[in-house]
């Protein structure tokens, strides 16, 4: 299985990706002595690229895939293959996340600091230990700090000949312009949902009807369509996110509503401490030679309160994208509302909440449509704000009713 495979409906980044990982193929041969020329156009390559398109459509997957095929050692590729085969050490070792050339960063927390990225610079500017190309892949460049904005932006301006970074983020404007200036922009597209039900019976072995469903329900979040697929516990809780216009005709709904959204975040994020902080904290001490009941070494007590930190950053962060994903449904839901109500053919994300949708259609005009779908963007950016999430919660699920 090639490492693109996992791309649905980006063939246009697919075909770009492949030529430039062929062109960059072509540089490491001649760097080893081979004729100028041979394999590829190496203007097709550059140091710097920065992945954008909506939540969901595989930034992060397409940046990991070209990471694999500058990686990619398969015999075939001296006779022309495509870069990327999926099957050698190279590209297996890059999917697995144990290549020692590719290094990933990822933030549990809500930012990047400084100090991770100074370290990343760093790291740049040697050259890469299997003799190809150093691979730094940033999966959540919009949570750069300020400052560790600045310091990538010192990697991103002198690079290494043989280093490549791979920001990802939502879309352009969550890059500082000086960084985004220094990149090669590919923009992922919304894949379609044939595409992404297509996959999930491939891959996952999902019924037809069942993926059809989810690929909806998903609205071109490849991995919410997943879960919703294969987790039943997902699809629970997107039915009951679903109950909320036709629980809300009354002040005593609202509340009720609204606290039951905020209890199911945070149970989210205390389950990920009970599996996480705990030996994440073990391990710690365990680094440490602490003994049980014993005397903390030195220095310990510092790392501990550092690590409980980032714990509390990562919970904080795991309440937002759950309550993210619920505010996501609930704008599904009623942007299907609202087209039942303009007469619109299109396919709903929510058919199988039909009778739902057809009741709150008829219940008010589109004009409190809009208002609702209004209240439920001003939710989500009070939570950006920091706003206490039941406050946030409770606010619209009140004009809600209101309409």
């Amino acid at each position: 299985m090639a490492v693109w495979d996992d791309l649905v409906g980006q063939d246009r980044v697919v075909d770009q990706l492949t030529a430039a990982a062929r062109a960059a193929g072509a540089t490491v041969e001649v760097g080893r002595g081979a004729a100028p020329g041979q394999g590829g156009n190496a203007s097709l390559m550059t140091h710097a690229w920065l992945f954008t398109g909506p939540p969901g459509a595989g930034q992060v997957t397409a940046a990991r895939a070209f990471a694999a095929a500058l990686q990619c050692t398969s015999p075939d590729l001296a006779l022309g293959g495509t870069p990327g085969c999926g099957f050698c050490d190279g590209c297996h070792t890059v999917l697995a996340g144990s290549h020692a050339d590719v290094k990933y960063v990822r933030t549990d927390g809500l930012s990047i600091g400084v100090g991770d990225m100074r370290d990343l610079v760093l790291r740049a500017s040697s050259y890469p230990t299997g003799g190809r190309w150093s691979v730094i892949l940033v999966d959540a460049a919009h949570r750069l700090t300020e400052a560790a904005a600045n310091a990538l932006l010192k990697g991103v301006e002198e690079p290494s000949p043989r280093t490549v970074w791979l920001l990802c983020a939502p879309s352009v404007q969550d890059v500082l312009p000086t960084i985004r200036s220094r990149c090669r922009l590919l923009v992922l597209r919304t894949p379609a949902a044939d595409a992404v039900a297509d996959m999930l019976v491939r891959r996952d072995g999902v019924d037809p009807e069942t993926a059809r469903l989810a690929a909806l329900a998903g609205q071109g979040d490849i991995e919410r369509a997943r879960r919703l697929a294969v987790d039943e516990q997902a699809r629970t809780r997107r039915a009951d996110v679903l109950r909320i216009p036709l629980e809300v005709a009354d002040i005593g709904g609202c509340l009720t509503a609204a606290q039951r959204l905020v209890d199911t975040a945070k149970a989210d994020a205390e389950a990920l401490a009970e599996t996480q902080d705990a030996k994440e904290t073990g391990d710690l001490k365990a680094v440490y030679g602490a003994a049980e009941g014993g005397k903390a070494p030195r220095g310990m007590a510092g790392a501990v309160k550092e690590l409980e930190k980032r714990q509390k950053s990562r919970a904080t962060r795991t309440r937002r994208e759950t309550l993210g994903v619920a505010l996501l449904d609930l704008l599904g839901f009623y942007r299907d509302v609202l087209a039942i109500q303009l007469g619109s053919t299109g396919a709903l994300a929510n058919e199988d909440q039909r009778q739902a949708l057809n009741r709150v259609a008829q219940a008010g005009p589109a004009e409190g449509t809009l208002r609702r779908i209004e209240a439920v963007l001003a939710c989500r950016t009070a939570l950006d704000r920091n706003v206490d999430p039941l406050l946030a919660v409770e606010a619209m699920t009140v004009a809600l009713r209101a309409g």
